[in-house]
């Protein structure tokens, strides 16, 4: 296991399973209790988890859409996956985006969104002077659908 300190604002609940095989992490908004977010379709909003992290050097937390509220609501994250780097020290808000057809209402503690502890691997650019001196594949140029659809 990995320590990852963790901050949490009075009534704010830690990061946790909800079952013991799943591997993300599921996080709560953090709202006064009086107050809800109302998404419309098309809107977006940063909402606060009232959670504060200090991750170790080399690794990241990505955040990750709950897949029952993105299947039932068409809830998901506006920049999925989103990343905690290890430096940051602020707030975690999940930055969810209504892409459904109805209205959905964020209340306090509802999970929007689930995390996942990640090693960063380094990378050392070995720049070429030209294209044709990367290795070819069968695919090599093909992008945008070039595999099929099926």
């Amino acid at each position: 296991m990995i320590p990852v300190k963790i901050y949490a604002e009075r009534g704010a609940r830690l990061p946790e399973k909800a079952t013991p095989s799943s591997a993300c992490y599921d996080v709560r908004a953090f709202l006064p209790f009086d107050q809800e977010i109302i998404l419309e379709p098309g809107d977006w909003f940063a909402v606060p988890t009232g959670l504060y992290f200090e991750i170790p050097p080399g690794y990241f937390i990505s955040v990750r859409p709950r897949s029952g509220l993105a299947y039932k609501h068409g809830i998901t994250l506006l920049n999925t996956p989103g990343t905690i780097d290890s430096d940051y020290r602020g707030e975690f808000k999940v930055i969810l985006i209504n892409l459904g057809k109805e209205t959905f209402v964020v209340r306090h503690n509802e999970r929007i969104a689930q995390i996942l502890l990640e090693k960063e691997h380094p990378i050392t650019w070995e720049e070429v002077e030209r294209k044709d001196l990367l290795n070819s594949t069968i695919r090599n140029e093909g992008g945008f659908g070039s595999t099929g659809l099926t």
